[in-house]
């Protein structure tokens, strides 16, 4: 099963987030990629801690308050920013969740701040 037919199946109000590509560190701060779309994904809102993965971070845990689950293959490493309803935060981490065989939808978890 891929992602879109689990939310076609599973999911009635798929969410679309913006996310914006973590690049690097540039003269003038952080350098983000130009917005894009992700769709369709699920947001889900709850507290969980959770291992920052950024290399400044230095193993810290911090306190996750939404978790974004989207299609495979996007581009959003751990510093990325995603907006969703008005609402803007960074990526703590980021999994890539493999079906492993069994019949359910590869996809990948992030862990916002």
């Amino acid at each position: 099963m891929t992602w879109a037919e689990f939310i076609a199946a599973h999911i009635p109000t798929p969410a679309t987030v913006s996310v914006e590509a973590y690049q690097g560190s540039g003269a003038y701060g952080d350098v983000y990629a130009t917005a894009a779309d992700v769709t369709p994904c699920v947001v889900e809102q709850s507290r969980r801690l959770v291992r920052v993965q950024t290399q400044d971070a230095a193993g810290r845990e911090q306190v996750s308050s939404t978790t974004v689950y989207a299609p495979p293959g996007i581009t959003c490493p751990p510093g990325s920013r995603v907006t969703w309803a008005g609402r803007t935060s960074r990526v703590l981490a980021r999994s890539d969740v493999s079906a492993h065989g069994l019949p359910l939808p590869e996809h990948v978890e992030l862990a916002l701040e």
